[in-house]
């Protein structure tokens, strides 16, 4: 069976994007809800909303491909790139690169794709990498670029992308049809665009490594170009919840042309991204209502825990906040927590379910 770019059509792909209508429309909605939303939040929140996002979305891309960063690492390293104050801890390379990526990428957002600025964030993804014959630049080796799983025994491959020597023209053709797509009246949708444009970079993978975070770099690029600001979609972290249904949506297409389906599963996930960005807005709206309400009514200990479950962000402490944990964040005694979270329950700053042992303690946003 032929891969995609061996059929004489490549890269031409076909769809219906008539199909995706109804979730443009969506789209835009959510993108105009975005931006009236923070717009009732101070400076100081929205760039706490920027710096939370781009943080999420890092350390999220990099746990897509099995690397897990420090978010307190990340974020730290985001801030120094954005010129910002930080806590001048010290940043693993991998953690650097991949906060200077989001940070490009959010502030040259607008720029037109060129071959030196793929290369520019293939060097920042592989910062500190020694195992690499070729950084910065596209692959050139000339075994096979192989996607497999499974043991060395029993290899399963996935998928073989076009060789090496044929990579530099496919590039040469990805930026033109990319750049002719943003700086032209006859535009795709924006959804098509976006996640065309992730597809036929994952299917040429022209990088030795790096090209998933990429790809989903360029997607956000993409869908911001569209709109004609920094978009800041939840689009990692929402792959991230369900790699598996991702990569079944690419792995699909890897025979054929025909994307409808896949098209429709970018939409749908482009639309629950932007869901939980909306999230991330009200969670930090309610934040500052919350210590509005109760700041001055709480002792240091308890201060320091409601701080470190609002760390935890939109979703929380998986499965609510029990005694231990309080214990163990604040270091008072069982007595000394008892009574605090009595008091926080009393004062409905928090709510609890469960009984005994079983007793969990929420947040009451």
């Amino acid at each position: 069976m032929q891969w995609i770019w061996q059929h004489s059509d490549w890269p031409h792909f076909e769809y219906n994007h008539s199909k995706l209508y109804e979730y443009e429309l969506e789209f835009h909605r959510n993108s105009g809800q975005f931006i009236g939303s923070i717009q009732h939040l101070n400076n100081a929140h929205q760039e706490a909303i920027k710096i939370d996002i781009l943080s999420q979305e890092a350390v999220s891309t990099s746990s897509i491909e099995g690397e897990i960063l420090d978010r307190d690492s990340v974020q730290s390293s985001i801030r120094k790139h954005l010129g910002l104050k930080t806590d001048y801890r010290k940043v693993a390379p991998n953690a650097v690169g991949i906060a200077e990526m989001m940070v490009d990428l959010y502030l040259h957002y607008n720029q037109p794709l060129n071959h030196q600025m793929l290369f520019e964030w293939h060097k920042m993804l592989t910062n500190g990498r020694r195992d690499l014959i070729s950084i910065g630049t596209y692959r050139q080796h000339e075994e096979p670029m192989q996607i497999v799983s499974g043991n060395l025994a029993t290899p399963k491959l996935y998928y073989e992308a076009p060789p090496s020597f044929r990579v530099k023209y496919e590039m040469e053709a990805y930026i033109d049809w990319y750049n002719t797509l943003t700086s032209t009246h006859q535009q795709l949708p924006a959804l098509a665009f976006a996640g065309i444009a992730h597809l036929y970079f994952e299917m040429i993978h022209p990088f030795e490594d790096g090209n998933g975070r990429i790809g989903r770099a360029l997607a956000e690029k993409a869908i911001s170009q569209r709109l004609g600001y920094p978009a800041l979609t939840s689009f990692s972290k929402v792959i991230d919840l369900n790699k598996k249904a991702y990569y079944s949506a690419i792995q699909a297409c890897n025979h054929r042309l025909v994307i409808d389906s896949y098209l429709t599963y970018f939409a749908q996930l482009t639309l629950e991204a932007q869901r939980y960005t909306l999230k991330i807005v009200e969670f930090t709206i309610n934040k500052n209502k919350f210590y509005a309400n109760y700041l001055a009514l709480l002792n240091p200990r308890q201060v320091k825990v409601i701080n470190r479950v609002f760390e935890e962000g939109v979703e929380g402490f998986r499965g609510g906040l029990s005694a231990k944990n309080y214990q163990v964040i604040s270091g008072a005694s069982p007595a000394t927590t008892t009574r605090d979270l009595q008091e926080l329950v009393a004062l409905n700053a928090f709510f609890k379910t469960g009984e005994l042992k079983h007793t969990r303690y929420f947040l009451n946003l």
